[in-house]
């Protein structure tokens, strides 16, 4: 039966998107090809590994898949026919609906855990000037008028002109949206082109020694800048740590200068 079928090329994928693993697939279609069957024709038929047949026999009996006789005391597999399939698939869709019945009636007792446990803390990488862009949006995301955005600038002759054109580019949505912000930058950046330029809504501050980083801090939000070749943005969602950011630059902003 189904001599001309090209074992475990026809209908591999297709089976596979009904629950079979790739294993189980090449077995299933080559008991179709060779009928009743000992273990040694299915391992040449299917490609399988000898030391793996077995329990793929084991988990397609499991399945409804597969059924076996005992002939002279030898055991011959054999496939279930072709329609015995949606009885499977008729039985996973049951299981499936008993599923979700259960998730919805424990949601809400798995919401309440998580709620007591406080606030996921999360660490983002985003990589490139486009990346970048994605993380100051999240950044800013559901700022509120009048909302402050606190900042570490470091003057980087390397990459300043890169670094510049990329802020200057934010200062529009930060305008739309309202938000005020304070910064502090060492003295190398006073006489720069953008920070003569900035706009009214940012308030900057210099200091004679070098600041941590390029470092934006909102809410309970850290962006932290690696400008290079490629630059790199690390988003960190911690109230924790933004606090205790916003803490150590007002401890700054008090000796820096205007």
């Amino acid at each position: 039966m189904f001599e001309d079928l090209d074992v475990g090329k026809m209908y591999e994928k297709q089976l596979q998107r009904l629950g079979l693993t790739e294993g189980e697939s090449k077995v299933y279609e080559a008991m179709l090809s060779l009928g009743p069957s000992t273990v040694g024709p299915l391992v040449k038929k299917s490609g399988v590994a000898y030391s793996n047949i077995y329990e793929i026999l084991g988990r397609l009996q499991d399945k409804g898949f597969v059924s076996f006789v005992v002939k002279e005391k030898t055991k011959y597999f054999q496939a279930v026919e072709p329609v015995r399939i949606r009885d499977y698939l008729e039985k996973q869709e049951s299981e499936l609906q008993d599923s979700r019945k259960t998730f919805e009636s424990l949601l809400p007792h798995l919401e309440r855990l998580t709620r007591s446990v406080g606030e996921r803390e999360e660490t983002e990488v985003f990589i490139g000037e486009k990346g970048l862009r994605t993380a100051f949006d999240i950044l800013l995301k559901g700022a509120v008028r009048g909302e402050k955005e606190l900042f570490f600038y470091v003057h980087d002759p390397l990459y300043y002109e890169r670094a510049d054109s990329f802020y200057r580019r934010t200062w529009p949505s930060m305008q739309r949206l309202g938000i005020r912000a304070d910064g502090i930058s060492n003295e190398d950046y006073r006489n720069t082109g953008l920070s003569k330029e900035s706009p009214k809504f940012i308030r900057q501050r210099y200091v004679p020694f070098p600041v941590p980083g390029n470092i934006d801090i909102f809410r309970d939000k850290v962006l932290i800048t690696v400008w290079r070749e490629k630059p790199v943005g690390i988003l960190i969602h911690s109230r924790e740590v933004a606090e205790n950011f916003s803490a150590y630059f007002g401890s700054i902003w008090e000796m820096a200068k205007g």
